[in-house]
């Protein structure tokens, strides 16, 4: 691997936001190569909403890029998300909402890391991560309904 780590990351929250179930998912490629996926429930009920999933994600995937001893190559996280973006790079503020402890969590890790940069992509370029989180809100539907 000579250094370069792409995180594609998505959340979701249904069948209503707020307040539905939030899942997540993402994927993780080193030098174009996918070297890990992983799926994720947050929870449900009045404090889930899409952006606390959108960012639990994050947090997910930073803790395991860290857990992995790998927050020194260069990292460039990608998100159909404007708010986890433009909140991460630094152009806009977190303000209120349900995802704000999320988002504090997501800054914390992130300065563990050497290089680490933020990229919105559209949603039709973000569908491995996006079927990720689905994969996670179906698994948790079936396994509620049994």
């Amino acid at each position: 691997m000579n250094g370069n780590i792409s995180v594609y990351c998505d959340g979701l929250c249904e069948p209503v936001n707020p307040g539905g179930v939030a899942t997540y998912g993402f994927a993780v490629f080193a030098d174009g190569a996918m070297i890990h996926e992983e799926t994720g429930v947050v929870g449900e009920g009045r404090s889930m909403s899409n952006n606390v999933a959108e960012y639990s994600g994050l947090c997910a995937a930073l803790l395991w890029l860290l857990g992995k001893k790998l927050q020194q190559h260069a990292t460039k996280v990608f998100s159909d998300s404007r708010l986890l973006v433009n909140q991460m790079s630094g152009k806009w503020k977190s303000h209120e909402g349900l995802y704000v402890k999320w988002h504090v969590e997501a800054k914390r890790l992130s300065q563990e890391f050497t290089k680490l940069e933020f990229q919105w992509i559209p949603r039709e370029k973000n569908g491995l991560a996006d079927a990720l989180s689905r994969e996670a809100y179906a698994r948790y539907s079936e396994n509620r309904e049994t």
